[in-house]
């Protein structure tokens, strides 16, 4: 759970169900005027995943704490029409951390919000409540939903004015270090003021491709998971530009070298015991972990356009890169697209390799874990492991051995979509509505622009 940093302790806590502890409002007011906190983010999402905030001075921190903020909800991509525009942020307290670094006008903290109509009730066109509302199915199972996320994203130089480029000096690979990673200075720098706000850094390292980096914190409750993961690319950010950097999470920033994905590592807990597990099952895998698996194999194609949501994330999605084409599962390799990492016990874990960081995390979790209940539900079963090389088998063998394919663009995702009744259920009429719309637009804008590629292919030569 993130804190407001190591030294900052409420006064008061209050217990919830799943043991973890809650600030309470006096403790939120508490914290920001012993730390003189002059300003509060009052953060959310948009549709897309993009990372909204109203500011607000600590003087209208109680207004707000009483659920009193508006904002103009017309303003916000896949919201609400212009005559329904007031609505309210509701801060979540158990979100409230202080950002480690100081500005001239005093400590900025931040709350993320849900986000509420004029009716009083959760706004059905926000994120975060698709993926409380699946939680919620989901404590009614017995089930507890954690989530470890693995962020890959690349270190550019800006130009002279400060516009991010893709242009690197370094040619580090995968586990290198210094002088060859040129940026671990700006990641050790991230890394320290992320754990500062409370995250516990399990691993980072440079990534394969010359200019890439992961940092992974460690598993959380989805819906925690999902608000950091928001925190987590705004820190990445803000540091690497702190560096004279830009970081991109954008999914194949560059032809030829391996894209930036975003793995979930997934486990489903009950009373303090991981569901997953089962020393007495084949490859130490529980059933449960069996039929969640399966259900995220049967719907994974539907997904993608949220859990792949841009033109660019299929660049990623090709043979030879790491990351998945098809549907299969393994206990060892990384080309599949479920993976067993082999930590059993409490690690016991489902790898889901197919998503990148580009997607809405609310989103992308809401609907991998509507797909592992209905695989739960259903006892579904995701059939033999992959032992291959999932690149070097033929098409031949995969449709002999029943592997399907992920899709291969934009275009086909958006038609899988669009006749997808569960993600119309999972996400309800108005998300699902408004998203398609918006990615149709970008599909259609993308076919009518005349790309550097097709200038160098086909102008000499016609």
């Amino acid at each position: 759970m993130l804190t407001a940093g190591c030294n900052l302790k409420p006064n008061k806590k209050e217990k919830r169900s799943d043991d973890m502890d809650r600030y309470t409002k006096q403790d939120v007011i508490d914290l920001v005027r012993e730390n003189d906190v002059q300003f509060i983010r009052l953060q959310f999402s948009d549709v897309f995943g993009t990372l909204k905030n109203v500011a607000i001075t600590a003087r209208q921190l109680e207004k707000a704490l009483d659920n009193k903020c508006m904002f103009d909800g017309s303003s916000v991509d896949g919201f609400v029409r212009i005559e329904e525009s007031d609505m309210y942020l509701y801060p979540d307290l158990d979100s409230f951390l202080i950002f480690p670094w100081h500005s001239q006008s005093g400590k900025v903290a931040r709350l993320v919000c849900d986000v509420y109509g004029q009716d009083g009730l959760p706004f059905i066109g926000d994120s975060r409540y698709i993926l409380k509302k699946v939680l919620r199915k989901s404590k009614k199972l017995g089930y507890n939903f954690n989530v470890g996320p693995e962020c890959e994203f690349f270190l550019f130089h800006t130009d002279e004015e400060g516009c991010p480029t893709t242009l690197t000096h370094e040619k580090a690979g995968y586990f290198d270090v210094a002088p060859l990673d040129l940026g671990e200075a700006a990641r050790r720098d991230m890394i320290l003021n992320l754990e500062n706000m409370g995250f516990e850094i399990e691993a980072s390292h440079h990534e394969v491709a010359p200019a890439q980096h992961e940092i992974d914190f460690k598993y959380d409750n989805a819906l925690r998971t999902a608000d950091n993961i928001l925190t987590f690319k705004f820190v990445v950010k803000y540091i690497a530009k702190r560096h004279g950097l830009y970081a991109s999470f954008m999914p194949k920033p560059i032809s030829g070298v391996d894209g930036s994905g975003m793995h979930l590592n997934m486990s489903l807990w009950s009373e303090g015991q991981n569901m997953f597990a089962d020393s007495r099952g084949e490859l130490g895998l529980s059933d449960e972990a069996y039929h969640f698996m399966a259900g995220l194999m049967k719907h994974a194609p539907e997904m993608s356009l949220i859990t792949n949501p841009l033109v660019n994330s299929y660049k990623r999605i090709v043979p030879g890169y790491e990351a998945p084409v098809d549907i299969s599962w393994s206990p060892a390799n990384r080309s599949p697209l479920i993976r067993v990492p082999t930590a059993r016990g409490s690690g016991t874990r489902l790898e889901f390799r197919s998503p990148d960081s580009a997607a809405n995390p609310y989103l992308a979790l809401a609907v991998s874990l509507a797909a592992g209940i209905d695989g739960l539900e259903n006892k579904l079963q995701p059939g033999k492991a992959s032992t291959k090389n999932q690149y070097e088998v033929t098409e031949k063998a995969k449709l002999k051995a029943g592997i399907g394919a992920l899709p291969r663009d934009m275009k086909e995702a958006m038609d899988l979509f669009k006749d997808s009744e569960f993600m119309k259920e999972v996400l309800g009429d108005h998300i699902f509505d408004r998203y398609l719309d918006a990615k149709q637009g970008e599909w259609e804008s993308y076919q009518k622009t005349v790309s550097q590629w097709e200038i160098d292919e086909y102008l000499y030569k016609i």
